[in-house]
């Protein structure tokens, strides 16, 4: 049974029906005690777009983070492009991941297989990646010794991630990604009311982002994942949707104003 989200702080959510999702949307929702309740298209895979950037921040955020990280977007930096091609202009690590700078990533990114390939060499570093993103692989990357290829994929573009809103919701509640979401309560937190306590604030974090529709160039599909306290969620809208979609509609299957 789906579980209303009024939550008052540690409050005891209410029993309430299942959200009515839309065709081709994929809904996932832990309260907390372990349990998945999943909806809609939620075990079907597809890329997971700017979810990757949340896999990042498990592998380097805390690195990322201690050296306060700072990047200036303009757009275009060597061989890679910036999804907003206008730029971002400065980023720090929070607002890299509020604004889902392709290009901030990447650069820190290289930064950091610079420092693994004098640290540990390129081969233990090549594992290290392959350990923290195996879950989302699958056989798509190509064999090897040496850290792979340096590309867009790896930030979201391209079929080389995919994922399922069960699959990685089950992902974020695994203890060893507690960082990742004290990141996301960190950077990504917003207010938000949900409409029977509409005199109570919810802390809130949702990291929304567009991934790629394979075969379609010009065809994009939407995630959220996100949570409050112990509360995790993650939605996936089909073909044809966008960031703004997904965060209207994870607004609207959780009943939140704001």
């Amino acid at each position: 049974m789906f579980v209303a989200l009024s939550l008052v702080a540690q409050a005891v959510p209410e029993p309430a029906k299942a959200p009515a999702l839309l065709p081709g949307e994929g809904f996932a929702i832990t309260l907390g005690d372990g349990e998945v309740r999943a909806y809609g298209e939620s075990k079907k895979e597809a890329p997971m777009g700017s979810l990757a950037k949340l896999v990042w921040l498990r592998l380097e955020g805390a690195d990322w983070a201690s050296r306060s990280v700072q990047f200036k977007c303009t757009g275009k930096a060597g061989p890679y492009v910036c999804w907003n091609r206008e730029g971002h202009g400065r980023v720090d690590l929070g607002k890299a991941l509020q604004e889902s700078c392709n290009l901030a990533f990447l650069m820190w990114i290289a930064d950091s297989q610079t420092h693994w390939k004098q640290d540990y060499g390129e081969a233990a570093g090549r594992v290290r990646m392959e350990e923290v993103f195996a879950p989302f692989l699958g056989r798509r990357l190509p064999p090897g010794e040496g850290l792979p290829p340096l590309t867009a994929a790896w930030v979201g573009d391209g079929d080389l991630l995919r994922t399922s809103p069960e699959a990685f919701l089950r992902w974020l509640m695994e203890p060893e990604q507690g960082e990742v979401v004290n990141f996301g309560e960190r950077f990504l937190a917003g207010t938000w009311v949900e409409v029977k306590e509409l005199f109570h604030q919810q802390g809130w974090w949702f990291k929304t982002g567009t991934a790629p529709v394979p075969g379609e160039p010009t065809a994009t599909s939407a995630w959220v994942a996100g949570g409050k306290g112990s509360t995790l969620v993650v939605l996936h809208l089909p073909r044809g949707k966008g960031k703004a979609d997904g965060l209207a509609r994870i607004r609207e299957i959780l009943r939140l104003k704001g």
